[in-house]
């Protein structure tokens, strides 16, 4: 994992050896506002899984340190109960700059567990904000997940996480406002276009393991609601080809930035910016043009 995870040498090659070495398992994405009450969700459907004998697979994706770029790991430190289980996998990752609430291996990292034998993968999101949705695009299932105390939670789905959300979970039921917001979030669905899935909304507290059987029991009907040979196929085929966008851009800027020069030349660049030579947006082209020039002129 901290191979593929670095990009070492010898990653994409492990990569290939796995893929496809057994069938891929479910990932169920945990995503919502910070202090929504995510790290214990997880936590407590890790353990219902567990006690039907489930194999798990656990991604939490925790904030970058400012000050050595790793993981903080506050979600590991909450899920102590299955840190010692063999049949559970529990791998923090740092987001590293990565804007859209994962880290940029997370996808990667599920095969690797899928090929470790995980019957589900739960991936945790750092809180996202109004743009921050990149676990749709890894996730079969997306649970939203939001608490009375989200002032902003409405907002939050008009956003976006109304359009990702598979399952909402008002978690914190026993405070006050979760009757409103199970409204509120009722009255958006109501906006949506007819779809052959509606979202439902579990009602949870997690801190004393409530709703977290129905909030399960939710995951498989939309799993189910998958298996249909009619939805998977699209779903999966559109989800495929957003990922293969996604690796040739970076394996594209990869090799350009490798190129020799243009670190300098981008230096070059960012003095004119700061002077007031050129426009950043020139800049930008100018860099644009050296780096699909495939080496017909000198960076210098």
């Amino acid at each position: 994992m901290s191979l593929v995870e670095n990009g070492a040498p010898g990653a994409d090659a492990l990569l290939d050896e796995v893929y496809g070495a057994r069938p891929p398992a479910p990932r169920v994405g945990i995503t919502g506002p910070p202090g929504a009450g995510k790290s214990t969700l997880v936590a407590e459907m890790a353990l219902l899984l567990r006690r039907q004998g489930r194999r798990l697979g656990v991604i939490a994706v925790d904030p970058t340190s400012p000050y050595t770029g790793g993981a903080i790991l506050g979600d590991r430190v909450r899920m102590s109960e299955l840190s010692t289980d063999p049949g559970v996998f529990i791998r923090s990752m740092a987001t590293r700059g990565s804007l859209g609430g994962l880290a940029a291996r997370t996808e990667e990292l599920c095969e690797l567990l899928s090929a470790w034998g995980s019957d589900l993968t739960l991936i945790e999101t750092v809180g996202v904000g109004q743009s921050e949705l990149d676990v749709a695009q890894a996730a079969d299932t997306t649970v939203v997940v939001l608490t009375p105390e989200s002032g902003d939670a409405i907002q939050s789905l008009k956003a976006g996480l109304m359009e990702i959300a598979d399952i909402f979970v008002v978690n914190k039921a026993d405070h006050a406002g979760a009757d409103q917001l199970a409204a509120g979030i009722r009255s958006a669905l109501g906006l949506r276009a007819p779809a052959a899935w509606r979202p439902p909304i579990v009602k949870t507290i997690a801190t004393e393991r409530q709703g977290i059987e129905e909030l399960n029991e939710a995951i498989e009907k939309h799993r189910a609601h998958l298996g249909d040979p009619g939805v998977s196929e699209g779903l999966r085929r559109e989800k495929i080809r957003a990922r293969l966008k996604n690796a040739v851009r970076e394996r594209l800027l990869e090799g350009a930035w490798e190129r020799k020069g243009l670190g300098a030349l981008l230096d070059r660049a960012a003095d004119q910016v700061l002077h007031g030579t050129i426009s950043p947006y020139r800049a930008a082209r100018d860099l644009i043009e050296r780096m699909t020039d495939h080496g017909e002129r000198s960076p210098n």
